[in-house]
């Protein structure tokens, strides 16, 4: 079974052993009938202000260190679809996440233990012919800032041609802080709720300990609707909102 074609610095790396993976990334039921739409979410007030010089979909290892960030390694993929189950080849799929420490790659989300100068921060992807996206970041942790806490999360954001197209965020399958998230409980329905919040399994095979989770993601509506540019380095400079 052949799987989408990772960076080429990433195929070079012996630890991520592509072919381990298997089915544990790639296998996707069979989309027939009209899907629920993934539910937006807030995007934050913690975009990256500033994109790391490396912006690709290895969170772990910032340009040439040889020194990996901290946590939980973790291999996030999906599949990137419409409604009626249709991949969306060449779309931008962005994740950003705080790290173990707590900390945002953005200058007002730093914890007061400050940050692991390691940890990428933030990523992006371009889907393959089969919607396909594939990420190596780490196990989200709770953010906490004062009294706000939120359950462990990851952002996620979709552009296609130039427009942000669906701005959302995924958390972590029975955990405790779930039940007192603000942002997951203003989603009223319960199946649109189900479909951000999805499971991290343990790898099988793995000798690093390292877990899968899988959230595909479905688009409501087509890039010309959406309303919102796109943000960052993908887009023009023209066209960028920063």
């Amino acid at each position: 079974m052949s799987g989408i074609l990772l960076p080429g610095r990433m195929n070079r790396r012996d630890s991520l052993r592509a072919g381990a993976l298997g089915a544990a990334l790639w296998t996707t039921p069979g989309l027939f009938a009209e899907q629920l739409a993934t539910p937006a979410m807030t995007e934050g007030p913690f975009y990256p202000d500033k994109l790391p010089l490396d912006t690709d979909n290895d969170l772990l290892i910032l340009n040439d260190s040889v020194t990996p960030a901290v946590g939980e390694i973790t291999w996030l993929s999906g599949k990137v679809t419409n409604t009626s189950g249709e991949p969306l080849r060449n779309a931008f799929v962005e994740i950003w996440q705080v790290d173990t420490q707590g900390s945002y790659l953005h200058s007002g989300g730093r914890s007061e233990r400050g940050p692991d100068i390691n940890f990428q921060g933030y990523g992006r992807f371009l889907t393959d012919s089969r919607g396909e996206y594939v990420f190596r970041t780490i196990r989200p942790v709770r953010y906490q800032a004062g009294t706000t806490v939120r359950a462990p999360h990851i952002h996620v954001a979709v552009s296609r041609n130039g427009r942000r197209i669906l701005t959302t965020q995924l958390l972590i399958a029975d955990d405790p802080d779930n039940d007192n998230d603000g942002v997951l409980r203003a989603i009223r329905d319960p199946k649109l709720r189900e479909m951000v919040v999805i499971p991290f399994r343990g790898l099988a095979g793995s000798q690093l300990g390292e877990l899968t989770a899988r959230f595909d993601i479905v688009i409501g509506v087509t890039p010309d609707e959406g309303e919102t540019e796109i943000r960052g380095g993908i887009a023009p400079a023209a066209r960028r909102r920063q």
